[in-house]
């Protein structure tokens, strides 16, 4: 039993790829936008794919009514090269013990199945809540691929890009990837 959850936990493994770089350049499916609950534009992540997909992102948000924490909406990508932007909220980091863990981990999950729901073969994900929102990088990395590789338990059919924006994030995010799998 063992060698069939590790042959399994392989399998899920060659389908998360960590990378760095610009989210908003990737050639995939869909990226996660980490969203302030307006939808309408800010700064770090969610300002640059609002500033690169152009002034119909911002149109098509407005009809979307906002969005809570942990929950997801899709727009096309516009003049991105992605073809749709996946929206999350992530959660406000207030110390850990007013639901930001389950409101991280919902919004992976409920960004996957937005994209399994509109047949996103490649998606890719910012770091969310790890900026201005104040969530630790470690922890929300681990519920990041908690959340990842529970859904790709049952998803097979779609591969996801973990994206880091700077150099120290990425070795910090591999580090631990490399973590989980070994153990």
């Amino acid at each position: 039993m063992k060698d069939i959850i590790n042959a399994n936990a392989e399998k899920i493994t060659e389908r998360i790829n960590i990378i760095q770089g610009d989210i908003t350049k990737l050639e995939v499916d869909a990226i996660v936008n980490a969203a302030n609950p307006s939808l309408l534009g800010g700064g770090g992540v969610d300002g640059a794919i609002h500033s690169t997909a152009g002034p119909q992102l911002l149109e098509a948000c407005k009809k979307l009514n906002g969005c809570r924490p942990g929950e997801a909406k899709i727009t096309p990508g516009f003049l991105l090269p992605a073809k749709y932007v996946i929206h999350t909220v992530g959660p406000v980091y207030q110390g850990g013990d007013k639901g930001e863990p389950e409101i991280l981990y919902s919004c992976y999950t409920n960004s996957l199945i937005v994209a399994d729901e509109n047949q996103v073969k490649t998606i890719a994900f910012p770091c969310i809540s790890t900026g201005i929102y104040g969530y630790p990088f470690q922890d929300a990395c681990k519920i990041a691929l908690n959340a990842v590789y529970d859904f790709l338990h049952f998803m097979k059919n779609i591969k996801v890009f973990m994206v880091c924006y700077t150099d120290s994030d990425y070795i910090e995010y591999v580090k631990i990837f490399n973590d989980r799998v070994q153990s």
